[in-house]
């Protein structure tokens, strides 16, 4: 049996700075987890004080959303930057997942929730790899460009919200990577990248589960305080969403994920709501 408990565990890829070496710790944890529970043993949940902040390395220069530079996806340096966006998102979802494990570990919870959000992150781990990867194909590396300074805004601002991070994080945040990514396919499809298409396939299916991890767990979290999913999904979302969410939707993926339309529709600037 490790001697490190789970919540060690996350800590520990928190506070590793290199993408690459974050990820292989990653990876190398989610198998310490699912062999000991293969095996039987126990591994501890444990309690762990999660960063503010994940370590991240020197680069990329993170910007404020509104100065990162904007390119013609059609364009080979359009093609990089969008790489490059996914790699980022990628990175902050590994450390999204292993927090939301160590952050809120005194919570008590069934043993399933620590096996999704584990398998989670270690996806999510591969999704980054498999983005990196591209991106040298193609003459770049994950760092090369500047990023997007929020991505972790929405952990800060649910710190202390257990509901509210997964309301905000795999319902908004994670649904939204299953609207857009079939865009990006077919861009990657249209260049011949094959490389690029294929990875892109592997986050697009995997994804569906992230987003239905966090659909579970909340609508798990309603039933233990007596609360009705849809209204507090919408009360969560305003409280702790910057903006309307915009379509279009993917909603056939969307109810796959376990999100029917009138949670998300009535969150729009027209706010129709769909049956």
């Amino acid at each position: 049996m490790t001697a490190q408990s789970l919540s060690e565990m996350a800590v520990e890829v928190l506070n590793t700075a290199d993408g690459r070496a974050k990820t292989a710790l990653s990876r190398a944890h989610a198998k310490a987890w699912f062999a000991a529970r293969a095996a039987g043993d126990e591994i501890s949940i444990g309690r762990a004080i999660p960063p503010d902040r994940p370590a991240r390395p020197d680069r990329p220069e993170l910007l404020d959303p509104r100065n990162v530079p904007r390119r013609r996806p059609g364009s080979e340096k359009g093609r990089i930057a969008i790489l490059h966006a996914v790699a980022h998102i990628e990175l902050n979802a590994v450390d999204l997942h292993w927090d939301i494990i160590a952050r809120f570990a005194n919570v008590p919870m069934p043993v399933g929730y620590f096996d999704d959000w584990v398998k989670a992150a270690d996806e999510e781990s591969n999704h980054f790899n498999l983005i990196c990867d591209c991106l040298e194909a193609n003459g770049s590396f994950y760092g090369d460009l500047p990023a997007h300074a929020g991505m972790w805004r929405a952990a800060e601002d649910t710190a202390e919200d257990f509901m509210g991070r997964l309301a905000v994080v795999p319902m908004v945040l994670e649904a939204r990577g299953l609207d857009v990514t079939p865009g990006m396919i077919e861009i990657f499809e249209r260049a011949g990248d094959e490389k690029s298409v294929a990875a892109m396939k592997v986050i697009y299916a995997e994804e569906v589960g992230h987003v239905a991890y966090g659909s579970k767990w909340f609508h798990f979290l309603c039933g233990r305080h007596d609360a009705d999913p849809k209204d507090a999904f919408h009360d969560l979302v305003r409280r702790y969403f910057h903006g309307p969410l915009k379509p279009p939707f993917n909603e056939e993926k969307r109810a796959e994920a376990g999100l029917p339309p009138d949670f998300y529709w009535p969150l729009t600037v027209s706010s129709p709501v769909k049956n």
